[in-house]
């Protein structure tokens, strides 16, 4: 699993993740999410995940916050 940090939330569902080592920034949507609703979430949150490729590019899923 990955590590990174929520950089941005959306009203829509989904945001993306600031990840560490790296410049570009994953998209992931709320139905990836594990263990925390969408809401519960914040920028500068950490989170961990797993990286898989979509026809759009790379996305985050089994996303969890680290405590």
């Amino acid at each position: 699993m990955q590590q990174g940090t929520i950089k941005r939330l959306t009203d829509r569902g989904f945001g993306f993740i600031a990840v560490e080592g790296s410049e570009k920034d994953l998209f992931f949507h709320s139905k990836e999410l594990q263990g925390v609703q969408f809401d519960e979430l914040r920028e500068g949150d950490k989170v961990q995940f797993e990286v898989v490729e979509s026809p759009k590019g790379l996305n985050a899923v089994n996303v969890t916050r680290i405590q």
